[in-house]
């Protein structure tokens, strides 16, 4: 088999961040940047899928919805949920993860086409849904792989706990393309210098979960741990 048609054979790994992005790629990976943008996101997926790819992770950090979902806690999906609906995740692929991920927390991940950021509005949604974490990205993603019977994951480290508020700062720093809005960041800091606390707090997590996160993928190797694409690796390496 060519190398073409291996790289073909890819895992796409959904991430809001471009830094989410760049710690998901890898042998077997191809990262899509999101930047919380539906349109752009599922245009990124019908190109994937066109290409070849064979299976979709939902991968990057998340906002914890339980007190238990301390920053840095890995979080290996059993389900997506919305109000509207539910995903059930591959069996096969979810047991590597979670056999692969030490101390990984299997549960379910809730997806918001916002970034929820209160706490009263984050333990709401977590115990309507049943859910210990959300995103983003994670709901768009499995409706589309759901649809095309294609292989669906989720590995989310939580970033914001239940109780922290994310500053208001720190909601307009993503731009549609996946990179840092330093601008608007420091515009917003400018504009309410109060937040400066709670925004050093935000970031403080967001380095611990983006920490977390990076130890994950090194412990995940090719494919992020898809069981298909491991064994096509090793029959051609």
């Amino acid at each position: 088999m060519s190398a073409a048609s291996i790289d073909s054979r890819c895992v796409v790994a959904v991430t809001g961040l471009v830094i989410e992005a760049r710690i998901a790629a890898g042998t077997g990976v191809r990262p899509v940047a999101a930047g919380g943008d539906r349109k752009r996101l599922l245009a990124a997926l019908e190109r994937e899928v066109a290409r070849g790819a064979i299976a979709i992770i939902s991968f990057g950090i998340a906002g914890g919805l339980t007190a238990a979902a301390v920053p840095g806690t890995c979080v290996v999906a059993d389900n997506v949920v919305t109000p509207e609906g539910r995903w059930p995740v591959d069996a096969s692929w979810t047991a590597a993860l979670t056999q692969n991920l030490p101390g990984a927390v299997r549960g379910n991940v809730a997806g918001a086409d916002a970034i929820v950021a209160a706490p009263a509005d984050k333990l709401a949604l977590g115990h309507a849904l049943g859910a210990i974490a959300v995103d983003t990205e994670s709901h768009i993603a499995a409706s589309f792989a759901s649809t095309r019977r294609i292989p669906f994951a989720v590995v989310r480290v939580v970033a914001d706990p239940v109780a922290r508020r994310l500053a208001a700062a720190a909601l307009r720093g993503m731009r549609p393309d996946g990179n840092i809005n330093y601008g608007a960041v420091f515009g917003s800091l400018l504009r309410q210098p109060g937040q400066l606390p709670a925004l050093t707090r935000n970031a403080i997590d967001a380095r611990t979960a983006l920490r977390a996160l990076s130890r994950g993928r090194r412990r995940l190797g090719p494919g992020l741990g898809y069981p298909d694409l491991g064994q096509l690796l090793l029959d051609v390496s």
